[in-house]
């Protein structure tokens, strides 16, 4: 009898061993059941949202941002909340190649099989990279994601409770019917002055071309039709029964330039990509390997490692528009 009882207790202490190393189904499961938060669905309420309504997700690596947008009755995306990037790897400028540590710029969609309640950062979904203008052009490279854990090797980081906010939004919208959500990955934000700033760096022309997008969202606050040809996104054009299939071959003749003549009236409103008075370009970026939202950075440097650990439990820290994020009564700094 006693050695069965040693053997029971013995069975017992190697079970917590065990479940303190690797997540059970049912911890999994339950990550990625996980409800929005009551507060969250009440800020959708306020501005006649649900949580079926679909979303939108844009990405800036230089402040270090990730924001939702969701669609309003009007048809319009309106800013739900922003969220800070604990980390990204790599610098400003696109991701070309498997292995260097470059997060993504460009335009993605994410379908509901593109979620990973497995991921071992606790949950994740992935960006889709490379699309297929990125696949023809020959970069390469698998599993760029958005995760939890602020650890990145190419990827795009959060806290756990931030990201686990960001993949209730985007389960609940999938399975209200949106097929897949737009996520748009841009070096930062594209104003006139920081395009000016960054006129000579090499990947201008392309930065270029992703502001064509990115000014029609800031236009009219509706999601770009994507599509690809002459090597580059173009954004808006209806070819009809001529859709490029291509992304390297020459774009139809006379597509609708509807969408592109917004953007272009928009540039030109803003600024568009020339030099601001008193801007000065940039020839060339001193780049450390990646980034953090500036609070996380803080943090890091006055309590250490050990505290930026602890920042998985934390959702909530200034952001560059305060007036977009939600107020919180926990703080990166308390």
């Amino acid at each position: 009898m006693l050695q069965r009882l040693f053997g029971l207790l013995a069975l017992i202490a190697l079970s917590a061993v065990i479940s303190g190393c690797v997540s059970t189904v049912l911890e999994v499961d339950n990550k990625s059941a996980q409800p929005i938060p009551a507060k969250l669905v009440g800020e959708m309420s306020k501005r006649k949202m649900s949580p079926a309504d679909p979303i939108l997700v844009r990405i800036f690596k230089q402040e270090s941002e990730l924001e939702i947008w969701k669609r309003k009755r009007t048809g319009r995306y309106a800013l739900l909340k922003t969220y800070p990037m604990c980390r990204w790897s790599g610098k400003l400028g696109p991701k070309k190649k498997d292995g260097d540590r470059q997060a993504p710029e460009g335009f993605y969609h994410v379908s509901a099989s593109m979620l990973n309640p497995n991921s071992q950062y606790y949950l994740s979904f992935n960006l889709g990279y490379p699309n297929r203008l990125e696949s023809a052009l020959g970069y390469d490279g698998e599993a760029l994601m958005v995760h939890g854990a602020c650890s990145s090797s190419g990827c795009y980081a959060l806290t756990d409770q931030g990201v686990a906010e960001i993949y209730a939004v985007a389960r609940e919208a999938l399975r209200g019917g949106q097929a897949a959500f737009q996520v748009q990955a841009f070096p930062f934000r594209m104003t006139a002055e920081n395009m000016a700033k960054n006129r000579n760096d090499p990947n201008f022309s392309f930065w270029a071309d992703l502001k064509r997008g990115y000014d029609i969202f800031e236009a009219n606050k509706r999601q770009p039709k994507v599509s690809y040809c002459d090597g580059r996104y173009v954004f808006d054009a209806e070819f009809g029964a001529d859709e490029p299939s291509d992304p390297l071959a020459a774009c139809p003749p006379q597509p609708n330039a509807e969408g592109l003549a917004v953007a272009t009236s928009f540039e030109n409103s803003t600024g568009g990509v020339g030099t601001p008075a008193g801007s000065r370009a940039i020839s060339a970026h001193a780049y450390s390997d990646g980034g953090m939202h500036p609070s996380f950075r803080k943090l890091l440097r006055n309590r250490g490692a050990k505290d930026l650990a602890k920042m998985t439990s934390v959702t909530a820290v200034p952001v560059s528009r305060p007036d977009a994020a939600l107020a919180d009564p926990h703080s990166a700094n308390e």
